[in-house]
């Protein structure tokens, strides 16, 4: 994305010094990273980032908008409704394609939204290691508002440590240790102190959530979720022994129920030169429907990583989808990834999330660090680009904005 800093790169790396890195990755925390990294970092000019941010802070406004928990609660599921709710989301995550426009300029296209935390331990792990093994300039990093390293792990420990005791603190996932993002679950024990826990391991008794530390039963006063409640059905022979739909003494940081309000059941309302035309399939008919339905994809609502998308949308996909249940379905407006990212070979598509962070202090959320993802394929996600080089998890090092 920047030519003269992409030559350098390119220039200058070996697949020697990218084994170097994956080995460090591996080492740091003695564990494997089990998705592929790519080779590059991706180098986002500041222009670019600009527009990233415009869009961000629109979405934000209008997720901040009075109106927004009323309007939410249409995305919520009562099976996977948690109580206790936080006021806010602490957590929200905003993904762009990196496209170009007619004019030739580089411009973000949203992709999806989440308000959810995503791997802010690992990926601050990463861009450090890009930094360390490769070329980066002085005025580049993966860190936003002049944060240091060591400021960054601080401000994710006061939001979900807090003021507790790390060992009141737990990580909760489902099978936290054989999921693929497992490596960010070290991260952030090795950062923050705190325990992946998986749900069937928290005991409730009298309201109160406790789990094994140390051999020692311990209460859990606070939960970081990473859980995704509808991956609950993904494991038919896991037995929680507490239910998370009823309350429980606990605090939450990252409340399931935001996961929900925070999706693409947000992107009917927004309206943004960055964000493609997107609604309800419930609010076509057979005549209103785009008769260029191959410009459009067909999205669930409610699925997660890209499950469930079509890509190339046809009537007849349209029409096998019972009219009650078109309400859980979202037709978009294609995004046309442009290949910016010049490799050995072939140009690489890439995709940046933004992922901010809501403190309870604070009167919005703040934007820390982003997530990039790379891609030779038709679909952006790492398990779609399994047999190529120079694609998968990767990391914006972004042109500092003065």
């Amino acid at each position: 994305m920047i030519p003269d800093i992409r030559r350098r790169f390119n220039a200058e790396f070996t697949e020697a010094k990218y084994q170097n890195l994956l080995a460090d990755l591996e080492a740091t925390y003695q564990q494997e990273v089990v998705f592929r990294i790519a080779e590059t970092p991706i180098f986002v000019p500041a222009d670019f980032q600009r527009k990233m941010r415009d869009a961000s802070e629109y979405i934000i406004d209008r997720i901040l908008q009075p109106d927004f928990r009323a309007y939410s609660e249409g995305a919520l599921q009562p099976q996977f409704t948690i109580p206790n709710e936080t006021p806010q989301p602490h957590f929200i995550c905003i993904d762009f394609a990196v496209c170009q426009n007619e004019q030739g300029e580089l411009e973000p296209q949203l992709i999806e939204l989440q308000g959810c935390a995503s791997l802010l331990c690992f990926q601050h792990l990463l861009g450090l290691k890009y930094r360390e093994h490769y070329y980066c300039p002085d005025n580049f990093s993966h860190l936003y508002g002049g944060l240091s390293p060591d400021e960054y792990v601080q401000y994710l420990r006061s939001i979900i440590v807090g003021n507790h005791d790390p060992k009141h603190v737990i990580l909760l996932e489902i099978k936290p240790h054989e999921q693929k993002t497992r490596i960010d679950f070290y991260a952030t024990r090795a950062m923050l102190g705190i325990e992946p826990v998986c749900v069937s391991e928290v005991i409730e008794e009298n309201g109160l959530l406790y789990y094994w530390h140390n051999g020692e039963k311990t209460r859990i006063k606070r939960i970081y979720n990473r859980v995704i409640a509808e991956d609950f059905s993904r494991y038919p022979d896991l037995h929680p022994q507490f239910d998370m739909t009823q309350a429980a003494d606990v605090e939450w940081i990252g409340h399931p129920n935001w996961f929900f309000r925070i999706s693409k059941y947000t992107m009917p309302l927004l309206d943004h030169p960055y964000i493609p035309k997107s609604q309800f399939l419930s609010d076509f008919d057979e005549l209103s429907l785009p008769q260029d339905l191959d410009n459009y994809v067909l999205k669930p609502l409610f699925s997660f990583a890209g499950s469930g998308v079509l890509i190339n949308v046809s009537p007849a996909d349209i029409a096998a989808i019972p009219t009650a249940e078109r309400k859980q379905y979202l037709l978009q407006r294609k995004v046309a990834y442009h290949p910016v990212i010049e490799s050995p070979n072939i140009p690489v598509k890439a995709e940046l999330r933004m992922m901010y962070v809501w403190h309870d202090d604070e009167a919005r959320p703040r934007l820390l660090t982003n997530l990039g993802r790379m891609s030779k394929g038709a679909m952006i996600g790492v398990r779609y680009n399994v047999n190529n080089d120079w694609v998968g998890g990767s990391m914006g090092i972004i042109e500092q904005i003065r």
